[in-house]
């Protein structure tokens, strides 16, 4: 039997993390990206590095029918799984209002629906030999209401409730759901810039993605329902409970209000002079 640690969104910064950490415990890897070259180049790299199998399938987890196409592939592999990362996700930051509907349904289909549909799936494919290992990537967001990351922030919820409720219905058959509730981390130029302008509470609050992975696998293996790594994170997330979650939504819009405000400032101030005059004769 071929038995493998199934992930999503595994050519990202956070999924390459997951990768490298599953791979360095010896673990043969089956790898999904909506994109072929990155997710071909991760293989072959993680299988010369780590001695590892490491097989991919390029698909759009967006799409119903590409999602039915990746497990109908499974099954025609014959591949079983004992841990599934679900670090497939994605975000549109700005106000609800300037937001197109096509952006908020992809979070939506992304985020919720994949990740529903990707937990029930692995069931019917895991190995039977061994416990089965579910990690959903939820956010520290998932833990309030956040102004200018509504959307995003209501399907981080949805994963966590999910997450712990599984935790607990499926542990008698050998089952456990972890959801990771991580900060900010640098992944992208994107998420380095944001963190960036957010000054010493972005500084403090994120999190090295390697370190996110190894912690977050470490505590699947022991069961735990949630994570949320470092220190400065979990008492936020305790003393965020202690308000009124309209009063949450009022400091979360006034941080992330003033982070915008400043970006916006330094993209001005980056425009020179010469870039002013510009076509002027």
């Amino acid at each position: 039997m071929k038995r493998y640690v199934c992930i999503t969104g595994a050519a990202g910064g956070l999924g390459k993390a997951f990768v490298a950490e599953c791979a360095s415990r010896g673990w043969d890897l089956f790898l999904t990206d909506i994109c072929e070259a990155p997710l071909q180049a991760l293989a072959q790299g993680t299988e010369r590095m780590y001695n590892v199998k490491v097989l991919t399938y390029v698909a759009d987890l967006t799409d119903p029918a590409s999602r039915a196409a990746l497990w109908d592939h499974v099954r025609r592999m014959g591949l079983r799984f004992h841990m599934l990362v679900n670090v497939a996700g994605i975000d549109f930051e700005g106000s609800f209002d300037d937001r197109r509907v096509e952006e908020l349904q992809t979070i939506l289909r992304l985020n919720v629906e994949n990740t529903v549909e990707m937990t029930r799936r692995v069931l019917c494919y895991r190995d039977p030999a061994r416990a089965l290992h579910i990690i959903n990537v939820s956010s520290l967001a998932g833990f309030y209401p956040m102004p200018l990351k509504a959307v995003y922030a209501a399907s981080k919820r949805f994963l966590l409730d999910l997450s712990i409720a599984l935790n607990r219905e499926l542990r008698a058959g050998g089952v456990t759901v972890t959801a990771l509730c991580p900060a900010g981390m640098p992944t992208t130029s994107d998420c380095i810039e944001k963190i960036a302008v957010q000054g010493f509470m972005g500084q403090v609050t994120t999190m090295n993605v390697g370190q996110v992975a190894r912690k977050t696998v470490r505590a699947a293996l022991r069961g735990r329902a949630v994570v949320i790594p470092g220190a400065i994170n979990r008492t936020l997330r305790f003393l965020g409970g202690l308000f009124p979650p309209s009063f949450v939504a009022y400091l979360v819009n006034r941080r992330w209000s003033s982070s915008r405000a400043r970006l916006a400032h330094e993209v001005v101030e980056v425009r020179t002079p010469e870039s002013l005059t510009e076509g002027v004769s």
